[in-house]
């Protein structure tokens, strides 16, 4: 078993969600986030780009996901990148 670095898309529920607050929420409540990153979508939504280190475990991918479902603001979040790390 490894490390993977993963980096998600995080959907905020509306324009209306504090993107900061969200940011700060996501650090509090996830272990091992390196990076987050604004992405405009349009009509002034702004997703967030999300990177971090997991273990590389069955289902840890779908246990990433569900953790960010339950940080309030956040509508969807879904895997954009996976790689192995060396």
């Amino acid at each position: 078993m490894g490390a993977v670095a993963v980096i998600l898309k995080v959907m905020p529920e509306s324009t209306d969600v504090d993107l900061e607050a969200l940011k700060a929420a996501i650090r509090e409540k996830i272990p091992g986030i390196s990076d987050i990153r604004d992405e405009p979508i349009g009509f002034g939504l702004v997703a967030l780009k999300v990177a971090t280190v997991i273990q590389d475990e069955e289902g840890a991918t779908d246990g990433i996901e569900s953790k960010f479902l339950e940080i309030p603001g956040v509508d969807r979040a879904e895997i954009t990148d996976l790689s192995r790390m060396i």
